[in-house]
């Protein structure tokens, strides 16, 4: 007889026993948690409140140093770049325009006089390109050879020699009487006018940009800084306001010099700046607008003046290309409407009798420039071609006494222009002196204080 095993089994359909729970640690709190909870914590006691205002006054006054001593940097560097660099190069830029541009007058002047060339007009052309070549190396010192500036100057450099050869062979052809020396100075007055004077207008061009750029940056208002600065002392008024409500005191030393130093960087900072941008303002308009106006005068005159030698040169030869006008007559007309235009700008931009004054007698000179060179057209229409080039290139009475009576007014007027600029963007330089250092001092000064006069009060709860 078998029986079965002792084994005790589980009921077919008995419940399933639930699994024994498991104990999780608990999670562990990140630093940010840590710091916002203690930061909520110490906001429910008047100690803690105190240490957050404290900590956030002291944030927001160095805070306003800082944008503040950046801010004011960045435009005293662009009014540095202004006076030291900018503008000096767009001085320079026109110098190297007009002296090209009288070098072609002279060396038209000295061929009409014939085989012997006047030594003061020969002097004045070897004058011109040895200052166009040495401001030229000058400005390729300063200038990245891979801008457009440093491109100008580069194509400058290479022709410069061609056209002074062109010269030498138009010199040399005219001493021998030759008539090939006509020809000669004709393809040097277009190498001039056709490749030489534009590229030193594109360089004049971009160094006034970047003058106008430094200008403007300079000058722009720094409203970051301002609108901080306004901020700060809310918040400083608002701690002392806040202060007096709960202990009935008038005054904490502290938050009091801090308001103080606040105060006096705010004001600090909107004087400063809006006397540097009134000045460099006034450099622009009164100086710089007037040196453009100027200067565009002067190189129209001196193109004017290479133009009127040239019709007696060519005498005709040379056409408009619809082939009804003397080419060199018309550009001299051309020239001399939009130096009156300029001269008329000039006068208007002319602030005081030793600005307007020479413009004054630049005008004069050119209305008797024109009378005079009618009177020499028409004698040599009539055939009278000696006494034509007497009232050309003569000492006396002549289109070349005018001419000479305009190019020293306008150079007096550009002197007297470029000292007024220099003397109104110095003082704007100067007015932005010292106020980012002075900012960081009293923006620390402001922080100290503050946290000294929350500190003072913390002192009453120990």
């Amino acid at each position: 007889m078998t029986y079965p095993p002792n084994v005790r089994t589980a009921p077919e359909h008995a419940p399933a026993q639930p699994p024994a729970p498991v104990s999780l640690p608990a999670p562990r709190r990140s630093a940010w948690s840590e710091s916002t909870a203690r930061l909520r914590a110490a906001a429910t006691t008047e100690p803690g409140r105190l240490q957050i205002i404290g900590a956030a006054l002291a944030a927001l006054v160095l805070a306003f140093g800082a944008v503040t001593a950046f801010e004011i940097s960045d435009r005293a560097a662009a009014a540095d770049e202004v006076v030291s660099r900018s503008q000096p190069l767009s001085a320079e830029a026109a110098n190297i325009y007009r002296s090209l541009a009288d070098a072609d007058t002279a060396a038209a002047s000295g061929f009409l006089a014939g085989a012997q060339e006047p030594r003061e007009v020969h002097e004045r052309y070897e004058k011109d390109i040895q200052d166009a070549s040495r401001l030229l190396v000058k400005a390729a010192s300063t200038t990245d050879a891979s801008s457009p500036s440093g491109q100008e100057i580069t194509k400058l450099n290479q022709e410069l020699p061609r056209y002074t050869g062109l010269i030498e062979r138009a010199r040399a052809n005219n001493r021998q009487g030759l008539p090939l020396g006509g020809a000669y100075l004709r393809y040097a007055n277009q190498k001039m006018s056709a490749e030489l004077l534009p590229a030193a207008e594109r360089l004049y061009t971009a160094e006034t940009g970047r003058l106008d750029q430094d200008g403007d940056s300079a000058r722009a208002w720094p409203f970051l800084s301002l609108g901080l600065g306004a901020v700060t002392l809310g918040a400083l008024f608002w701690a002392q306001r806040r202060n007096y409500r709960r202990t009935n005191r008038v005054f904490n030393h502290g938050l009091l010099a801090a308001t103080a130093a606040s105060t006096v960087l705010l004001l600090w900072l909107a004087v400063g700046h809006t006397v540097a941008r009134a000045e460099l303002r006034d450099a622009d308009v009164h100086g710089q607008q007037s040196l453009d106006v100027l200067n565009q005068a002067r190189i129209n005159s001196l193109k004017a003046r290479a133009n009127e030698l040239l019709t007696v040169v060519a005498r005709g030869a040379v056409l408009t290309a619809d082939g009804k006008n003397d080419k060199y007559e018309t550009d001299y007309s051309t020239g001399m409407k939009a130096l009156g235009g300029e001269l008329a700008a000039a006068r208007k931009l002319a602030d005081d009798a030793q600005g307007s004054g020479p413009v004054a007698q630049a005008v004069s000179g050119v209305s008797e420039w024109q009378t005079r060179h009618r009177t020499a057209r028409s004698t040599d229409d009539n055939g009278d071609y000696e006494g034509a080039l007497k009232q050309i290139i003569g000492a006396k009475d002549s289109t070349g006494e005018s001419f000479g009576r305009v190019d020293g007014a306008l150079e007096k007027a550009l002197a007297h222009e470029q000292g007024e600029f220099t003397r109104a963007a110095r003082d704007g330089r100067g007015a932005l002196g010292g106020l980012p250092v002075g900012a960081a001092a009293l923006a620390v000064l402001a922080a100290v204080a503050a946290i000294v006069g929350i500190n003072r009060r913390l002192s009453e709860y120990r």
